[in-house]
């Protein structure tokens, strides 16, 4: 899955490609580099963001959604927690809608997503954005995020949604000290176990600055690491700014764990 913020203010992209133009070329690029998703967001999630209102949501996201649809033929997801832009962009052509709140933002989400028959990726996450890394506290970190991505997942089903179109992420930097995306890294496995696909983001990530002490344009490294390992324990799709690299070490991983077979557990 490739990152595409059209926002000013993402952590480590912001600004880049608030033009359409220069989004749809980066989407174009990514596909090339072999993203099977394009991830367009309009609204950063870093810590300390600020909201920003659906009208400009739509702004930003919708221009390049549509010109996706219409002209790459990529297959795209939308970063939303809005119910008005997951409505707009699954209706031009977007084919899952990442929720970082898991249905819990907009009370309308559900039903666009049950109605559109589009997949969607349920997070966890502490908070919201503005007050996530205020000091996280957990009793167990695993325990607490599988019970609540269980319990969305039931939501999920008792709203509409087929349980085979929902995707899970454990929101590594969503509201957790570096000791927790350690944990919930380790203990994969466990996530996992729920019995839907899990999206895992490290991609550039403040917990890879911290332990290797590189800025966010030098986490690659970092962040293959991360994700390799959890390809190992059962990842089944990667949300990453680097799509070449990724896809690389990804191969070479499942070449080991799969017998050479692709990059697919679907």
């Amino acid at each position: 899955m490739g990152v595409l913020n059209v926002t000013p203010d993402s952590f480590s992209d912001g600004g880049r490609f608030l033009a359409p133009g220069a989004a749809f070329a980066h989407a174009e690029a990514m596909s090339a580099d072999g993203a099977d998703l394009v991830d367009v967001g309009g609204e950063s999630t870093r810590p300390g963001a600020a909201p920003v209102p659906a009208e400009e949501e739509l702004r930003r996201v919708m221009p390049v959604v549509e010109q996706l649809a219409a002209h790459g033929g990529i297959p795209m997801s939308v970063d939303t927690s809005k119910a008005v832009v997951a409505r707009a962009a699954t209706e031009a052509g977007a084919v899952l809608v990442n929720d970082v709140t898991a249905l819990r933002g907009d009370p309308g989400m559900a039903a666009v997503v049950a109605e559109s028959g589009a997949e969607v990726c349920l997070m966890h996450m502490l908070g919201e954005p503005r007050t996530m890394q205020d000091d996280p506290r957990y009793e167990d970190v695993v325990s607490e995020v599988k019970d609540f991505l269980e319990e969305r997942l039931r939501f999920a089903v008792s709203e509409g949604i087929q349980e085979g179109r929902v995707w899970l992420d454990p929101g590594i930097g969503f509201g957790k000290t570096l000791a927790h995306n350690l944990e919930l890294l380790r203990r994969l496995d466990e996530i996992v176990a729920i019995g839907r696909p899990v999206v895992l983001g490290v991609s550039r990530k403040r917990f890879i600055g911290t332990l290797t002490g590189k800025s966010e344009r030098e986490r690659l490294a970092g962040g293959l690491a991360a994700n390799v390992l959890g390809f190992q324990r059962g990842a089944h799709m990667f949300r990453v700014h680097d799509v070449a690299a990724t896809k690389e070490a990804l191969t070479v991983a499942a070449a080991t764990v799969d017998e050479g077979g692709p990059v697919d557990r679907q």
